[in-house]
């Protein structure tokens, strides 16, 4: 097993000890546990999360923007210098 060195705010550190002493349990396993336990939130699931109110509010985009987009982007001259 590898060693991590962290930096953790004293109420947390304090919180880890008790739990430690309450249980006799290293405070290592401690923190395994509950690293363990927060990782069953997946990043995308949370990302998705953050704009779930945006999806599908934009009306009177192409039903296939998703598959065509270059196509799309190309004739919206979209990525072209503009004369100045």
């Amino acid at each position: 097993m590898r060693t991590l060195t962290v930096r953790l705010p004293e109420r947390l550190v304090a919180e880890i000890d008790a739990e430690s002493r309450e249980r006799r349990v290293s405070k290592s396993d401690v923190i395994r546990e509950r690293l363990q336990a927060g990782k069953k939130v997946t990043r995308q699931s949370s990302q998705l999360d953050a704009i779930k109110d945006l999806i599908g509010a934009v009306t009177g985009l192409p039903s296939d923007l998703s598959a065509r987009k270059k196509h799309y982007l190309k004739t919206t001259g979209y990525g072209r210098k503009r004369s100045r």
